[in-house]
């Protein structure tokens, strides 16, 4: 069993151990838009964003917006960055695309708005995992130095998201991969792909705890202990639990 996961009650495989382990490393690398010591302070945010007082109080209100106030934060990041981190992170069923716009509006690039989503969504998944299985969730990694990349794919343009996206059509060789061969590409990933990293880190989670894209429509076999059948099963309670329309 992987090093990280040496301590848990049942078996891990070592592939998603693995998988977890290049996630973790990559939130304190520099990113695309956001330089390590801001990604990691997105992470810090995203643990930061369940005991905020001011999300409780949306949560619990018909409408987020009928509540105002200012959020409980670590003070590290920006405040329209905290707002985007702790709605994504606590009442994301509600998103709103008016709501999306005043983020923008507010000064937020939608390069920055992908990446920081993505690393909001890499934490969960990783501490959602060390909750299950009864441990500690991880230390967070120590930022590395550097400038971000600032890197924007030429082909992006308005598509069905509410920032552009890079249709398959439109992909450069930088950008090569970021899709799977054989089917066509999913709108999750191409609401991504505005950072392509972003697409290939996430991506490489899903594949490893969930399935990859052409096993998960190949009934002819399974590729993990439970069936098809009974990830679906799984997959559906927790979308209709998180209000996951997707």
């Amino acid at each position: 069993m992987s090093e990280l996961y040496a301590s848990a009650p049942i078996a891990i495989r070592d592939d998603l151990a693995a998988a977890h382990t290049r996630a973790w490393r990559r939130i304190g690398r520099p990113g695309t838009w956001w330089d390590g010591a801001q990604r990691v302070a997105i992470a810090a945010e995203t643990r930061q964003a369940p005991s905020c007082p001011l999300c409780l109080r949306r949560e619990e209100a018909p409408s987020p917006a009928a509540i105002e106030g200012k959020h409980d934060s670590l003070g590290a990041l920006p405040e329209i960055v905290v707002e985007l981190v702790h709605r994504v992170r606590t009442d994301p069923g509600r998103l709103s695309e008016p709501w999306f716009r005043g983020v923008i509006a507010a000064g937020l690039s939608d390069e920055q708005y992908v990446e920081t989503v993505s690393v909001v969504a890499h934490v969960i998944a990783i501490d959602t995992m060390a909750r299950s299985l009864g441990l500690d969730t991880l230390p967070l990694p120590e930022p590395k130095p550097g400038p971000p990349s600032h890197y924007r794919p030429a082909g992006a343009k308005p598509g069905g998201a509410w920032i552009p996206w890079l249709e398959p059509a439109d992909l450069s060789e930088r950008e090569a991969g970021i899709y799977p061969a054989g089917r066509p590409a999913a709108n999750i990933m191409k609401a991504m792909s505005l950072v392509p990293d972003e697409v290939r880190s996430f991506f490489d989670i899903v594949s490893h705890q969930y399935q990859g894209p052409l096993e998960m429509r190949d009934f002819s076999r399974e590729y993990r202990a439970i069936s098809h059948a009974q990830i679906e099963l799984l997959a559906a309670r927790v979308s209709a639990l998180n209000q996951c329309l997707y």
